[in-house]
């Protein structure tokens, strides 16, 4: 049986950074000092991000799955990462993935569709995070394009963005934080959205005043509060990158050594996404197939499993 092609190596220098002096050890109070720390943070991040290397989709997904979780806290839920996970990819064909997957749904489909969006797309963004539209909803792709042109700072431009969504439905937090991280990757000018200030909304650092009170959008203190956020996400971000890259390394150079016709489109998958099924099937690729190749790239190195169960296995970079 022939083997799979490798993947083509990529010409990829080492993953940007984020410097240490550049990330926020402690809630920044001088607003110029949040400005210089975002504005290093985010140029590290911008330069990976134009350099789009192969597995850009599995580290976004996976950074949209870090916001998802974040925002089931935000709505009081207890679905973690895992349980995110299991309800997008365990439902049977045609299910409806439940409240925690829509929400899911809401950060994949900012993470993987080309910027900018439309008002169709924000539509059913609100929808599946279980916002109800407002017909004030319809200006905000407007009014973010007119901040974007304004050549305002990406944080800056993320925080009005919030704050116009919270002006409309002040129990919109949860797509208030959505639409900060498409603007904020909008005015970066980024050709996908890179999901960084989401997962940040539960940080101390976002914490100010004498009680300590998370910063909501639309609060004083918020537009401060989003460029410390975005210099902690970026350099999360880079962190995470850093980690997916080395593993699909070690993805690439595992795929001689397979024998099945259908590893080039598994490889194709692990790449561009947070996690693939154990029993994924193609037309070429029968489930008992399956099975034995994510083995087989286990046993090599090149993934891992990510469930922790004996059954029902999922598996990514």
């Amino acid at each position: 049986m022939s083997r799979p092609p490798a993947p083509a190596p990529q010409v990829f220098s080492a993953i940007p950074r984020v410097p240490a002096w550049a990330t926020p050890r402690v809630g920044a109070d001088d607003p110029v000092e949040a400005a210089f720390l975002a504005g290093s943070a985010l140029t590290a991040l911008d330069t990976l991000v134009q350099a789009e290397p192969d597995w850009s989709g599995a580290w976004r997904h996976r950074l949209a799955l870090k916001a998802a979780s974040a925002s089931m806290r935000l709505a009081g839920r207890a679905e973690d990462e895992a349980a995110l996970r299991d309800a997008w990819l365990l439902r049977q064909a045609g299910d409806e993935p439940g409240p925690a997957g829509n929400v899911l749904a809401a950060w994949r489909r900012l993470a993987g569709r080309s910027l900018p969006l439309g008002v169709e797309e924000l539509q059913a963004a609100a929808g599946l995070l279980g916002v109800g539209w407002s017909d004030g909803f319809g200006a905000l792709i407007d009014s973010v394009h007119d901040d974007v042109r304004s050549a305002a700072p990406a944080p800056m431009v993320a925080a009005r963005a919030a704050a116009a969504v919270m002006r409309q439905d002040p129990k919109a937090e949860i797509f208030a934080w959505w639409l900060a991280d498409c603007a904020l990757s909008w005015r970066m000018g980024w050709r996908h959205a890179v999901p960084i200030l989401g997962h940040q909304m539960h940080t101390p650092l976002l914490r100010s005043g004498f009680e300590g009170r998370r910063a909501r959008p639309g609060s004083e203190a918020f537009e401060q509060s989003v460029f410390v956020a975005a210099a902690l996400g970026a350099a999360e971000a880079c962190r995470l990158a850093a980690s997916v890259a080395a593993q699909a390394e070690r993805l690439r150079a595992a795929v001689p050594k397979l024998r099945s016709k259908a590893a080039g489109a598994v490889v194709e998958r692990l790449l561009g996404d947070d996690a693939v099924s154990g029993t994924l099937t193609t037309k070429t690729l029968s489930r008992w197939a399956s099975r034995r190749l994510f083995e087989r790239l286990q046993k090599l190195g090149a993934v891992r499993e990510l469930s922790g169960r004996p059954t029902f296995r999922i598996y990514g970079l």
